[in-house]
């Protein structure tokens, strides 16, 4: 089975905005985005499609089914962003700084005031890709989602500690492709 993991296109949000469950829209560049990402996909036939159900990840799913000879794209929650909590939609700079440097610090194991921490958004990427991994009925897989799900199974399969997770590049647009063949699980290329 051939996963990829795909970063949804450049959102619309102003910068300094904090969000991860918060449901924006894609940037005016959407159509762009999606010529260049399209190469990239070009040799994945009749894919399964799953995406976050925020509007980001799920438009570009829908999209890429046009083009994909796939219709129908299942969404599983599991592939959300990080929730922020009380924080989502705000300027990082209007958040006392005291409490962001504090969840900075902790973020692994702390979460933003009614939100999760990043333990909790790995865990939940981790049942997913568990799940998926051990299905015998599909070749391809595209998944859409988010750049801390990806860094979250990027860490978990090549057995870098989740406190290093963040240094992972991951791009708008971008694909990471994971290959899963008898029991045997291979990280190939990652953020192209």
């Amino acid at each position: 089975m051939n996963i990829y993991l795909i970063r949804h296109t450049l959102p619309k949000v102003a910068p300094g905005i904090c969000y991860g469950h918060a449901d924006v829209d894609v940037a005016d560049t959407f159509e762009d985005e999606l010529k260049k990402l399209q190469p990239k996909l070009s040799h994945v036939i009749q894919p399964l499609l799953i995406s976050s159900p925020l509007r980001r990840c799920l438009k570009l799913a829908n999209e890429v089914a046009k083009y994909s000879e796939t219709f129908a794209v299942q969404t599983d929650e599991r592939l959300m962003e990080l929730n922020f909590g009380d924080w989502e939609l705000r300027n990082w700079h209007d958040i006392p700084q005291g409490i962001v440097a504090e969840w900075s610090d902790e973020h692994i194991r702390q979460a933003p005031p009614n939100g999760e921490s990043y333990v909790q958004l790995h865990t939940r990427a981790k049942h997913f890709f568990e799940e998926l991994s051990v299905r015998k009925d599909i070749e391809h897989v595209l998944v859409f989602t988010h750049a801390g799900v990806i860094r979250a199974l990027v860490s978990e399969l090549s057995g870098m500690p989740l406190t290093a997770a963040a240094s992972i590049a991951v791009d708008y647009g971008s694909v990471t492709h994971i290959s899963v063949e008898h029991g045997i699980t291979q990280l190939g290329l990652i953020n192209a």
